[in-house]
């Protein structure tokens, strides 16, 4: 569609889940807004949205009191209503986090305790209890937490759903749009384009995901984060297996890691079905070498330069020496991946493992190197960034662009 005015009153940069959740909250509350959203790529959820597990989480795995659990709690019922209210299919399956010998059990014990804390649905189950609800799992588990209110969705769905209800308040939407340069004044904010085209306006939030650092840097800003790339990779299990599990199946994770683990997640079956279509397998977590790298071959220069020049990266590493040599092995060998699915259930073969689009997670690093658990914002007097929104963003987007729309009435 073309642009019918070059000056609005808030720009917003980013068309996956969390731009377009705030775009059409922005437009609901404060209908006489004149927005435009501007996305780099063709099209909506191109990138972290797109690439997910599709799993409306509740809250598990987050510090009490965090932003992340808080908005992760209330986004699980906010996510499903809006899905009700809409007709998009989601299925309230619920999770089990399983573990696998007794040192595990004793974490998923803490994990239970921090669960209950985050005023969350969950029932502890004993290894007999654990195999009764899923047979197919290995009996030599110890027991198991259910989380009962984890569900599984189609957040791309959700987000095109975003996208038509912005518009049809009004709000306008740019794809191919690059900005390649962000300039901030006392009067306004300005962006301009790579083909050369610019927009004013009074306030701009972006919501920029594996590019947040970078356009801050755009607006002539030092940002005191960075983002590094992790590519997770994932298999789909042959139809045979699409009712294996009637559960998403977790590890327990490591708590000094961010990322979970490889799991089992149902996913909805396409084209408007209310049924799981098929089952995935993953992610393991490797460092891609592209902000945008969803396979070994996608490389780009700047973007590994910008990451290993960056000292913190070399200390996570280094720090997490065994982690990262499972993650890269997996990574590398097929085989060393279906041990890590084999520890739950024994009898997957390795053809029995089909290739599955990759996603990579834009993960926030401090300075000192240390990687940033909470959702994190950076403000200007005309601008709200959003650095940090990994998992569960896309359970909170609501939240989240409820949260924006309570900065933007404040003036930011």
């Amino acid at each position: 569609m073309g642009i019918n005015n070059k000056k609005f009153d808030l720009l917003i940069i980013g068309g996956g889940i969390l731009g377009f959740s705030t775009a059409y909250q922005l437009l609901k509350d404060q209908p006489d807004l004149k927005i435009l959203l501007l996305e780099k790529e063709p099209g909506p959820a191109a990138h972290q949205t797109g690439h997910n597990s599709g799993v409306i989480h509740a809250g598990v795995y987050y510090k009490p009191g965090s932003l992340k659990a808080k908005f992760c709690v209330e986004g699980n019922k906010a996510s499903k209503i809006f899905c009700e209210e809409n007709r998009i299919n989601f299925k309230p399956i619920g999770k089990l986090i399983v573990a696998m010998d007794e040192f595990e059990l004793g974490r998923l014990n803490k994990l239970g305790e921090r669960a209950s804390l985050n005023g969350l649905n969950i029932e502890k189950l004993d290894a007999q209890e654990s195999l009764k609800l899923e047979p197919n799992l290995n009996k030599n588990l110890t027991g198991s937490l259910l989380v009962k209110d984890s569900a599984i969705v189609d957040w791309k769905e959700v987000t095109r759903k975003y996208a038509e209800l912005f518009k049809n308040l009004g709000g306008e939407v740019l794809y191919q749009a690059e900005i390649i340069k962000i300039i901030e004044s006392d009067l306004e904010i300005k962006i301009i384009l790579s083909s050369g085209e610019s927009y004013q306006a009074d306030y701009l939030i972006a919501c920029s995901g594996l590019q947040s650092d970078k356009l801050i840097k755009l607006a002539g800003l030092k940002p005191d984060f960075k983002i590094v790339p992790f590519r997770g990779e994932y298999f789909k299990l042959i139809d045979k297996y699409k009712n294996l599990f009637n559960h998403l199946i977790y590890p327990v994770p490591d708590p000094e890691l961010p990322f979970l683990g490889v799991h089992f997640t149902p996913h909805m079956a396409d084209h408007g079905s209310d049924q799981v279509g098929y089952i995935t397998v993953g992610p393991n977590a490797v460092l891609a070498f592209s902000r945008e790298g969803y396979a070994w071959g996608d490389i780009n220069i700047k973007d590994v330069w910008d990451i290993f020049s960056f000292g913190p990266t070399w200390k996570l590493l280094l720090k997490n020496k065994s982690a990262t040599w499972n993650e890269l092995k997996s990574s590398v060998y097929k085989k060393y991946y279906l041990s890590r699915v084999n520890k739950y259930c024994a009898e997957i073969k390795l053809q029995d493992l089909i290739k599955y689009p990759a996603g990579v997670r834009a993960q926030a690093m401090d300075l000192s190197g240390n990687l940033i658990e909470d959702f994190k914002f950076f403000k200007t007097p005309r601008s709200l960034h959003v650095c940090n929104a990994p998992s569960p963003a896309a359970t909170a987007s609501l939240p989240i662009g409820k949260y924006i729309v309570e900065e933007f009435k404040a003036g930011l």
